[in-house]
């Protein structure tokens, strides 16, 4: 297969490019000294990415000329904390990094977002490279430039705008997923699909292997790219599109504990609940739900609130979605698969009410 063309996120100084395809992650290390002047950098990642591609990663950083310092942490929501990214830094300090050396996250969405918030504030900001690892990093959390923590009252309250040098997404590392973790990133395609490419949903259900799927990882960062392009720091409503099951998503993710949940598991049932809501606010006709809800079914993903989450738990934590502007919830909604939009007139009773619905076999 010809290797596929990089697709370039296009923002004046802070534009880069997105290269996509199995095998690139031998390439690390020249894509990398062509987008920082520098000499050194911190390879940051986890255990479990470690044992199956460290060591490849720091040889093609080394073999062009890098010297590199390998910051290996737990894997797991948990680390994505303040003490974590002061940890990080002053890793980076120590090992006599400076304000010339780059940031190399390698890893799935945990770790993109963590280094990549270290590389914001470090030095008041060093270039970082994401290589994602996972179907949701690289699809959606490596591209556009969002960093951020976690706080104990809510998912990525603390963070920064830091656009990537470099996203470079060797696909073949898919293939060593565990079964969750590969499941749970197909949430954000299917969420890709409902908002801009429809005709993506029958490509995700016809799947039934983990090869073949650099067009399709592709095709998602091209998506995202013209989003991005449109709206970088979501101030025109564009960007907004892409929360379409992450209000209720994030705020279920965090009322279960980080942990119990993997992301994609929860905006599965953020998307299951915006997807009520579009149909009772925005017209969407119930067929088309039926049709994201069964892509969502084909990886397995869950579309039922547990019993023992609370809806105080649930609405506590959407108290504190980013989301909320002057108090009032900036809920994304679609009125056909393919177009959404943004509604400031959902109150706390149609919260509610999409949570009992949750509650509820689809179906029943």
């Amino acid at each position: 297969m010809a290797r596929l063309p990089p697709v370039t996120i296009r923002l004046g100084d802070r534009s880069c490019q997105v290269i996509v395809g199995d095998g690139r992650l031998d390439e690390l290390g020249a894509r990398t000294r062509e987008v920082a002047s520098t000499r050194r950098a911190a390879l940051v990642t986890d255990s479990n990415v470690d044992q199956l591609y460290g060591d490849a990663a720091q040889a093609s950083l080394a073999g062009a000329g890098l010297v590199v310092e390998r910051v290996v942490l737990e894997p797991g929501e948990a680390r994505k904390s303040m003490a974590e990214a002061e940890a990080i830094c002053r890793r980076m300090v120590r090992a006599g990094l400076d304000r010339s050396s780059c940031v190399v996250a390698l890893g799935g969405g945990v770790v993109g977002d963590l280094a990549g918030f270290a590389a914001a504030i470090f030095q008041r900001g060093v270039p970082v490279v994401q290589v994602p690892t996972t179907v949701v990093a690289q699809v959606d959390s490596s591209i556009g430039g969002k960093t951020a923590v976690n706080l104990p009252e809510g998912k990525n309250l603390a963070g920064a705008f830091h656009q990537p040098a470099l996203v470079l997404a060797d696909t073949a590392t898919l293939a060593t997923l565990p079964e969750r973790e590969w499941a749970e990133g197909f949430a954000e395609i299917i969420k890709h699909a409902a908002i801009r490419d429809p005709e993506m949903l029958e490509v995700v259900t016809d799947l039934d292997a983990r090869t073949g799927l650099a067009g399709l990882i592709h095709r998602n960062v091209a998506l995202k790219a013209r989003v991005v392009e449109q709206d970088e720091r979501e101030t025109t409503g564009a960007r907004a599109h892409l929360n379409f099951g992450h209000t209720i998503g994030h705020a279920i993710e965090n009322a279960a504990g980080y942990g119990r949940m993997l992301h994609g598991e929860a905006i599965s049932l953020g998307l299951r609940a915006a997807l009520y809501l579009s149909e009772r606010h925005a017209g969407l006709a119930q067929e088309q739900s039926q049709r994201v809800l069964a892509a969502l079914r084909h990886f397995s993903l869950p579309l039922v609130l547990p019993d023992d989450l609370m809806d105080e738990a649930v609405l506590e934590s959407l108290g504190h979605d980013k989301k909320f502007v002057d108090g009032a919830i900036r809920f994304v909604l679609v009125p056909e698969l393919g177009r959404a939009l943004v509604s400031d007139r959902l109150t706390r009773a149609d919260m509610i009410d999409a949570l009992t619905h949750l509650r509820q076999a689809p179906g029943a």
